[in-house]
């Protein structure tokens, strides 16, 4: 019989850097971190992740095939975080699998998200229970189906003495406002890009995978008026609740943007940190959230530049990571999504209206018995 308590929680973000996988003991109302395994795609899955992520040619034969790809490095990843426990696959009461998103259009005439990673062939090759495709059924009730992370915020992360914002930084990044328990109703949205940007930047310009500790950003200087430009972006413009992904801050957008001017490509690379920084914190007045502290996780917590940047644009605010709060600002989204596989499995709801724009709190999630 499985233990009641041990759920595995995956994700790959816009960031399309890899597959996170966590186990968790949620025995108690705040999950418990066990283990954690970060797998890479290899180069060719990667490339064909990022061209299925735009509009083109014999999509549905390449997607159909992704579908499986993806869920079969998501089940090595399975099986390669149970190796290195010693855990056995009975022992898991299920996988939460988020899946990789290859398209998110929450303004389309019929709306839609589509995340791949067959969560069948997770079932079946683990022979675990999986639940899968939690995004949809949020859109189905009017949401967004995004971001559903800030759910998890509010029952990890929320304080019974001070108000605070969580800001996650993946590929793209997204704020949660967190009020004193028992004080008002939680928020949240996709603020801009975040990674995804200066990801696709430095791998076009230097051949590395992202701008380690923000070292080459630090080095060129903002471009004031390409900065102003990029900010004058009518996503930036639109009311909550709101979300966006990679179809739409991408290489394209930034070259679009860039037209005929010619920059240094270190300037860029700052000039983008500080897109980050700047639509971080313009959210953040703008949602006229009453505050001390900003608690960030995501990978960008590792680029120290941009937090400086973050704390020099909110003066007023305590910027410092999620791990001062005891959660791995690295696995927080993996851990989302193991927590909401367990209220799915429990009957209970898992998404925010008052940050997804749903018309009623649903229970997320298909369940894919093992």
């Amino acid at each position: 019989m499985p233990n009641e308590s041990l759920f595995i929680g995956l994700i790959s973000g816009t960031s399309l850097d890899g597959i996170d996988a966590v186990l968790v003991d949620a025995s108690d109302a705040v999950p418990q971190l066990i283990a954690s395994r970060h797998t890479p795609y290899t180069p060719a899955l990667l490339d064909n992740l990022r061209t299925l992520t735009q509009p083109g040619d014999n999509e549905i034969d390449r997607l159909g095939e992704l579908d499986r790809q993806v869920a079969l490095a998501f089940v090595e990843s399975v099986n390669g975080l149970l190796t290195e426990t010693g855990i056995s696959a009975s022992d898991i009461t299920a996988i939460g699998s988020h899946g990789q998103t290859v398209r998110h259009r929450p303004t389309a005439v019929h709306p839609f998200t589509l995340q791949i990673g067959d969560p069948n062939t997770l079932a079946e090759m683990t022979g675990i229970t999986t639940v899968g495709d939690f995004r949809r059924r949020d859109m189905a009730a009017g949401g967004e189906g995004a971001p559903l992370v800030p759910a998890f915020h509010q029952a990890v992360l929320q304080s019974p003495v001070r108000s605070r914002v969580v800001l996650n930084l993946g590929g793209i990044a997204n704020i949660t406002c967190l009020p004193k328990a028992g004080e008002g109703e939680v928020s949240g949205f996709d603020t801009g890009p975040a990674n995804t940007l200066l990801d696709s930047w430095i791998d076009k310009h230097q051949c590395v995978s992202y701008d380690h500790a923000g070292a080459w950003a630090k080095e060129g200087m903002v471009i004031e008026s390409l900065l102003a430009k990029l900010l004058r972006d009518p996503y930036f413009e639109l009311p909550s609740p709101k979300s966006t992904g990679t179809e739409y801050f991408n290489l394209s957008w930034l070259e679009a943007q860039l037209g005929e001017e010619s920059y240094s490509p270190v300037d860029i690379q700052r000039t983008l940190t500080e897109l980050t920084a700047a639509s971080v914190a313009m959210a953040i007045d703008e949602a006229q959230f009453s505050h001390t502290e900003l608690l960030v996780c995501g990978g960008g917590v590792h680029n120290l530049h941009l937090m400086d940047r973050l704390q020099n644009r909110l003066p007023n605010t305590t910027v410092r990571s999620s791990a001062e709060e005891g959660l791995d600002p690295d696995w927080v989204e993996a851990m989302a999504f193991a927590w909401l596989a367990q209220r799915t499995l429990s009957g209970l709801t898992g998404n925010l209206p008052s940050v997804t724009g749903a018309r009623r709190a649903v229970k997320l999630g298909a369940i894919y018995p093992g």
